[in-house]
């Protein structure tokens, strides 16, 4: 570990009085290991040794740190390795599902994903989860996150966060977890702390209220914004949740938690330390939108790819279970929530949508290619395709895009699955299979 900047040691101490030697202790201990679940397609207990992370449901650390990359569970969207502290936002669950089947949240900043795939599963069955990212190539890692997760009420967009403010008062619920200076992290991200300045700090806070400010009209009134850093300074968290409050227009959200959780509570939020919870640095505010939003004229997108309805009789309506809108966009095939169909539509003039619903496959003439995120969307209906169950070193060469042999009498596309988990699609050839999983979520470890 880097040496620990002076002036970084005399912030704290202004922050914590006696108790900043104490985080320093913890910034220089092995970093905890933890895991979140997906009730949406397995049970907790995979792991020995599994201890419950208090403030999620589905959370747990783990005794070691296995090899991940090598556990087809992981790619299978079993479970999602998440810092623990960043768990807190399972915390809003009863405050997200009052808001009614329609609910709709933006994640503003949400790559590479772990806060969106918890989102996700908070959602009342009708509502959309809007997960932005404004780098192409984090956009891309939290495409692959949010697919192998499986919850079909998601789109995903990359745009400016300013973009969004032409969506008038469009969302319930504004995630902000905020590009920051990353003092929490500083035990597992060394780069972090080398780039670390009073400066730096500046910088983030200066961003933090741009990126704010950009999407607040998005928000609705009476809209709740969850504002997140992973630092623990007054400039990036107190100073700016009172600039939202005093700027933008909003109050404070309380919520009630045991003592015991060792999370503090100041008049701005809610602070994690790491020689106080089991958990990285976190801080989060819950904010309630005071100000209304503002009519902002609809702005059309004269590149905005077309959307038809396919015909009823498409047997991709066999595919999946629930109730469903399959409309194709450039011969790709999209299953779409139809409560939210409308609104996505809206989204796809306006923004620069990658992702929206389930994506079930490709047109290729008379023949559908049933897409890699079927195969690991919960939407999928049972026994829509053959199945074969493989052991784990098969996975692990499916995994690689290797080539790999069936069991299998006869040539269709057939579903491969690890332990009853879908891992993805094969065509079978007879003699041969052509492996479907996408090139760019390979694996890439040496399996010897």
């Amino acid at each position: 570990m880097p040496e620990i900047p002076l002036p970084f040691v005399q912030s704290l101490q202004n922050l914590l009085g006696a108790e900043a030697g104490d985080l320093l202790d913890a910034l220089r201990q092995a970093t905890p290991v933890s895991i979140r679940y997906n009730r949406g397609k397995t049970a907790s207990g995979k792991f020995a040794r599994e201890t419950p992370v208090a403030w999620c449901p589905d959370g747990v650390y783990l005794a070691e740190r296995p090899a991940f990359t090598l556990d087809p569970l992981l790619h299978g969207g079993a479970y999602y390795v998440q810092e623990a502290s960043s768990m807190f936002l399972a915390q809003l669950a009863p405050v997200v599902q009052s808001l009614g089947d329609r609910c709709r949240i933006l994640d503003l900043c949400a790559a590479p994903g772990g806060k969106s795939t918890l989102l996700a599963g908070l959602l009342p069955p009708g509502g959309l989860l809007v997960a932005n990212e404004v780098l192409r190539s984090r956009a891309a890692i939290l495409l692959e996150n949010l697919a192998k997760w499986g919850s079909p009420n998601v789109a995903v967009t990359c745009n400016d966060p300013q973009s969004f403010g032409t969506l008038a008062g469009a969302f319930d619920v504004l995630l902000i977890d905020a590009p920051c200076s990353g003092e929490g992290m500083f035990r597992k991200d060394a780069a972090a702390m080398k780039e670390w300045s009073p400066a730096h700090v500046q910088l983030c806070a200066g961003r933090q209220r741009r990126i704010a400010a950009g999407a607040w009209n998005a928000l609705r009134e009476g809209g709740l914004l969850i504002y997140s850093t992973c630092t623990f300074n007054r400039d990036e968290n107190d100073a700016n949740v009172q600039w939202i409050q005093n700027v933008l227009g909003a109050e404070r959200v309380l919520l009630s938690l045991p003592p015991a959780w060792g999370i503090a509570e100041s008049e701005a939020g809610y602070r994690f330390y790491p020689h106080r919870v089991q958990g990285e640095g976190f801080f989060v505010s819950v904010l309630r939108k005071t100000a209304p939003s503002r009519p902002v004229r609809r702005i059309a997108n004269e590149k905005a790819v077309r959307h038809t309805a396919l015909k009823a009789a498409s047997p991709v309506e066999k595919w999946l279970s629930g109730q469903f809108v399959f409309e194709s966009r450039n011969n790709f095939i999209h299953a779409l929530p139809p409560s939210q169909q409308a609104f996505i539509a809206q989204l796809s003039q306006q923004l620069n949508v990658l992702q929206a619903g389930v994506a079930v496959g490709e047109q290729k003439g008379a023949t559908i290619i049933p897409a890699a995120a079927l195969a690991l969307s919960t939407a999928l209906q049972p026994k829509a395709f053959p199945e074969v169950d493989v052991d784990i070193p098969a996975a692990l060469r499916f995994l690689r895009r290797d080539t790999i042999r069936l069991d299998f009498a006869g040539k269709d596309f057939v579903l491969l699955t690890c332990n009853q988990l879908p891992l993805g699609f094969v065509k079978h050839l007879g003699r041969r299979t052509n492996n479907l999983y996408p090139a760019a979520w390979r694996i890439r470890m040496t399996l010897d």
